[in-house]
């Protein structure tokens, strides 16, 4: 069994980061990573999240980040209302809490992707979200 190499991540909770790809091909599955453990509550399916963030493509460029706009998203998590990768990687972790997702296409936006942001069907994305809140 090969040991999953991960992105190395630069920066602090609550600042944009930046992704470095130590390896040209992303690991296999949806891989989640606690860059910091905050020690808020526990973000349970259903509930509102807020979050920052950063999405690239492996080894390609960011397509979308909260940091640029200075605002936060809000959202349902769990429920299906973003991609696969988010709801099954943040559910269950706790607010203040940096976490890493590589989330591979069926995970993520499937075969099509999505053209006008620059992902291909056979891209793994690669998030690094900061949860600022839940309720």
């Amino acid at each position: 069994m090969t040991a999953v190499t991960f992105p190395e991540i630069a920066g602090d909770f609550g600042t944009k980061p930046t992704i470095s790809f130590p390896t040209p091909s992303a690991p296999d599955g949806l891989q989640v990573t606690v860059l910091k453990n905050g020690g808020g509550e526990v973000v349970e399916a259903g509930q509102e999240i807020e979050v920052h963030y950063l999405g690239q493509v492996w080894g390609g460029s960011v397509f979308d980040n909260s940091y640029d706009r200075g605002q936060t998203l809000t959202f349902p998590i769990g429920v299906g209302m973003v991609i696969g990768g988010w709801d099954d990687g943040l559910v269950g972790r706790t607010v203040s809490s940096r976490v890493l997702l590589s989330i591979p296409p069926e995970h993520g936006y499937g075969p099509r992707g999505v053209p006008q942001a620059g992902i291909k069907g056979t891209d793994t994305l690669v998030f690094v979200v900061d949860i600022v809140g839940a309720s």
